[in-house]
């Protein structure tokens, strides 16, 4: 199978602003998507820099010290990725307001990644448009930053502005956008390469080969408060709704209904594994009308209940 399309895109530059305590997870979560992706496609689709304001090292908050390619002053590209992660309020200064708003004329795209959307947004340079940022800080960020349209969301893409929730939130950003320059099918290859089920949950979200069950999927992910119809998904990615559930069946093992629930089910797991909403919220976040829908369908996927995931 041919993985990738778009073969005659340029290359692009991706440059990392580390600062000190950086997450050293989040920054393999953005670099590995774009190694790996050159790896699959053959070609270099992509090429990534490491940069700090000052052009020193910087080390990570585990003490994983990364040598800078160059301070950030000079350098160009198409997308320019902040990470501050643990220290994010100790670098938010006048100094680093101004290097920012001055590499913002030299990329294309700006992104924040874990908390990074602080350093962007103290800089002026996500007013007026939609963001998020690490759960723990988002009330914190919404008080801090009222010209901003904070969003508690995995990610966030506006005009040429990403901002990300947290170093696992890394991860889909880069994978989604190396899905839209080059392919659903790459992307997919890649979420193959990574995903490391666990003993618990032998299959996560399923990963499809095929193009219409990839959209599906897709079309799964980005509608899970207000669940679809089987018939609804079908018409979306193009296939009647008895040709989706043989697809389904034969690459998956599961009918869309199965796989459906599962990545609703997935989407409740981690609200209840990083924020402390209420059941009732969590809930309606994965598309259930309460919370006793919720557990029903919980012990039966996982074998817990939402309650005793929360305590482990």
């Amino acid at each position: 199978m041919q993985v990738w399309k778009n073969h005659t895109a340029a290359t692009q530059q991706v440059d990392v602003l580390l600062f000190e305590a950086f997450s050293a997870l989040c920054l393999a979560n953005t670099v590995e998507p774009m190694r790996a992706a050159n790896t699959l496609a053959g070609r270099v689709l992509y090429r990534w820099r490491f940069l700090t304001l000052d052009g020193g090292p910087a080390t990570s908050s585990s003490g994983m010290s990364v040598a800078a390619h160059g301070a950030l002053s000079g350098h160009s590209g198409d997308m320019l990725i902040v990470m501050p992660s643990y220290e994010f309020a100790r670098h938010a200064s006048e100094a680093t307001a101004r290097a920012l708003r001055v590499a913002a004329t030299r990329y294309a795209v700006m992104a924040g990644f874990d908390t990074g959307s602080w350093l962007l947004a103290d800089a002026g340079l996500l007013d007026g448009l939609r963001a998020t940022i690490h759960w723990e800080e988002i009330e914190r960020f919404s008080e801090a930053f009222p010209d901003v349209v904070s969003e508690r969301a995995r990610f966030v893409e506006d005009c040429d502005r990403v901002t990300c929730s947290g170093a696992q939130a890394a991860f889909d950003v880069m994978t989604h956008r190396i899905g839209v320059r080059h392919g659903q099918a790459l992307r997919l290859e890649l979420a193959m390469l990574f995903m490391s089920p666990d003993e618990r949950t032998p299959q996560d979200i399923p990963v499809a080969r095929g193009r219409s069950l990839a959209r599906a999927i897709r079309v799964m992910q980005e509608n899970i408060e207000q669940p679809l119809t089987m018939g609804q998904v079908a018409r979306a990615v193009g296939r009647s709704q008895k040709d989706l559930e043989l697809r389904m069946k034969r690459e998956l093992g599961a009918v869309p209904r199965s796989v459906y629930r599962r990545i609703r089910l997935l989407a409740a797991r981690k609200l209840l594994k990083e924020s402390e909403l209420p059941m009732a919220e969590v809930a309606l976040r994965a598309g259930y009308q309460d919370s006793s829908a919720m557990a029903r369908a919980y012990k039966a996927e996982f074998g817990l209940r939402p309650s005793d995931e929360r305590r482990g």
